[in-house]
């Protein structure tokens, strides 16, 4: 039975012509946004498996430990923030955004201690390679600080630049609530796909 107030359009269908143009182009200006749901998904996806790693071997490590826990956190928030997004809530990508601000934050404490480990003698026994070799302390000292140095810069730019992408969605995200029928927003969440 039609509503007597919705006309119907000449292939039965329950929108018009013109609200069917209206949902396609909402779709269209959506996707800007919830393309930051597939990177939460590989986020999510690939720090899990790094966190279930460092949690698998940091038993023997404390450090490995905490920052298999850390990343443990930081992928449940990835999927958390993205379920969010994929309800056309602002604070999804706003976790999203401060989630890799704390994933930077796990990143250089984890640097922080391990050169801090390496500078005060706590690094690596090379035991047997000494032996043929000789002494090896400042040159593992030296690499290892060397290598740590070079994963916070790294994870400064990486997580930075991931954190500001998030950012600039929700501010898509927002205008987009802010343009769009809510009875569109409302039909994009019921028919939205996992």
């Amino acid at each position: 039975m039609r509503h007597p107030n919705r006309r119907m359009d000449s292939g039965g269908g329950p929108l018009t012509p013109e609200q069917r143009r209206e949902v396609e182009e909402a779709a269209q200006r959506a996707r800007k946004f919830l393309a930051a749901a597939r990177v939460a998904t590989f986020n999510g996806w690939t720090i899990g498996l790094f966190a279930a790693l460092s949690l698998l071997f940091g038993f023997s490590s404390l450090r490995v430990l905490v920052l298999g826990v850390g990343m443990a956190v930081v992928a449940w928030n990835e999927f958390r923030g993205r379920r969010m997004l994929r309800d056309f809530d602002p604070a999804g990508l706003r976790l999203l955004g401060r989630n890799q601000v704390g994933f930077m934050g796990v990143i250089i404490l984890y640097c922080l201690w391990s050169m801090y480990a390496a500078a005060h003698g706590h690094g690596i026994d090379l035991g047997q390679i000494e032996d043929v070799i000789g002494p090896t302390e400042d040159l593992v000292r030296t690499l290892t600080l060397t290598v740590y140095g070079a994963v916070i810069a790294a994870t400064i730019l990486f997580q930075g630049l991931n954190a500001r992408y998030y950012f600039a969605r929700m501010r898509m995200l927002e205008a987009y609530l802010a343009e769009t029928p809510p009875w569109i927003v409302d039909l994009q969440r019921a028919t939205r796909t996992e």
